[in-house]
């Protein structure tokens, strides 16, 4: 009886860390960091704060909602043709917001194409979170004409 409490009190602090990862909340400062990622073009950075599960849901694409990808691998390759689109991509004035697993951020994305084309845009990212990660990032931006 004593060897199995002796066993569970050096297990104790193992158990407890598991647990309160397992209920890690994601705070502004987390998404804040996310976005200072995108703005370093640190695709490993952003993809640390993903879920290994992880979906992305692009503002364009073939689908009425845009274009899906999920799973790590498809989700950095889809960032990674971003920075190759927008060299100099870079997404200002963010603010995050978070409500229990849920939480958003708006922000002003700027870029040029290499074709010279010049985008400045509002938009916004919707999230979902499990285990104190991103395992839903789906996001939104304005229209506009292109200009040179």
């Amino acid at each position: 009886m004593k060897k199995r409490a002796l066993t569970f009190l050096l297990l104790l602090p193992t158990l407890l860390m598991a647990q309160s990862n397992k209920n890690q909340k994601v705070t502004e400062d987390f998404l804040q960091s996310f976005a200072d990622a995108f703005n370093a073009h640190d695709l490993q950075a952003i993809m640390d704060h993903m879920t290994n599960d992880c979906v992305f849901e692009a503002s364009a694409g073939p689908d009425f909602d845009g274009e899906k990808f999920t799973g790590q691998e498809q989700v950095r390759k889809a960032f990674e043709k971003v920075f190759l689109t927008f060299p100099d991509a870079q997404w200002g004035n963010s603010r995050h917001f978070i409500l229990g697993n849920r939480g958003f951020s708006e922000w002003i994305f700027t870029g040029t194409k290499r074709d010279g084309t010049q985008v400045e845009v509002t938009g916004c990212d919707l999230f979902t979170f499990e285990n104190g990660k991103i395992a839903i990032k789906n996001s939104y931006r304005k229209n506009r004409q292109s200009s040179k």
